[in-house]
């Protein structure tokens, strides 16, 4: 008997001498989740800070201003980037944005609102569909995100059927998620941060809607 022969024989006389195993099925109306032990915004905010992001909590967009003012004054930024209308007119009269094409080159921060907030990842979901269009999201060195508590959901599952009801089957020609700053460690595993998008991410997080 040859050596392959041998060890087959072997494999087989300690698989009869262990008998039938009985696998169980495995249960698929289980959730394939873990359960979350806190509120969705807690669970944000923990896990978009584990990846480096920046998640301020406020009252309402009136509370953001100061907030929002102290993030630009640390980054020494006078005129960030904007040109979602709705946020424009909400600051109106509290702080200075630019949104000349002129200026776009040399923004350092850009302000941007978002589609939802997945407490899971700790990830911000964006789309092409708004007045932000796509570069404003990769673009500026810092990205500020303004959004509120009700676009929280629990999962990544979640968000994407609210996008599909939100849009009604028209679907934005780009969506996707950004969970921290940009990042990449393809050369030489070093970590380098900003390499494909922004090296800084703040989400300004209201209680209340807007």
């Amino acid at each position: 008997m040859g050596a392959r022969e041998n060890i087959l024989g072997r494999l087989k006389q300690a698989s009869d001498r262990r008998g039938k195993t009985e696998i169980p099925k495995p249960d698929f109306e289980q959730s394939v989740y873990l359960e979350q032990d806190r509120k969705l915004a807690e669970n944000f905010k923990t896990n978009l800070e584990l990846v480096a992001g920046t998640v301020i909590r406020t009252k309402n967009l009136e509370t953001a201003t100061e907030k929002l003012k102290k993030v630009l004054t640390d980054l020494k930024v006078e005129k960030p980037f904007c040109v979602d209308t709705k946020l424009k007119k909400a600051f109106k009269d509290k702080m200075d944005f630019t949104s000349l094409k002129k200026d776009f080159e040399n923004i350092k921060v850009g302000i941007t609102p978002c589609e939802f907030l997945v407490a899971h990842l700790g990830s911000v979901m964006i789309s092409s569909a708004g007045m932000s269009g796509r570069r404003l999201y990769v673009f500026p060195e810092t990205h500020i995100i303004i959004a509120h508590e009700e676009q929280l959901v629990n999962y990544l599952d979640d968000g994407i059927e609210k996008l599909q009801k939100k849009y009604k089957g028209n679907l934005p020609s780009m969506i996707t998620n950004i969970t921290g700053p940009s990042r990449t460690a393809d050369i030489e595993k070093t970590l380098v941060m900003g390499m494909h998008g922004p090296k800084k991410l703040f989400v300004l997080l209201c209680e209340e809607p807007f």
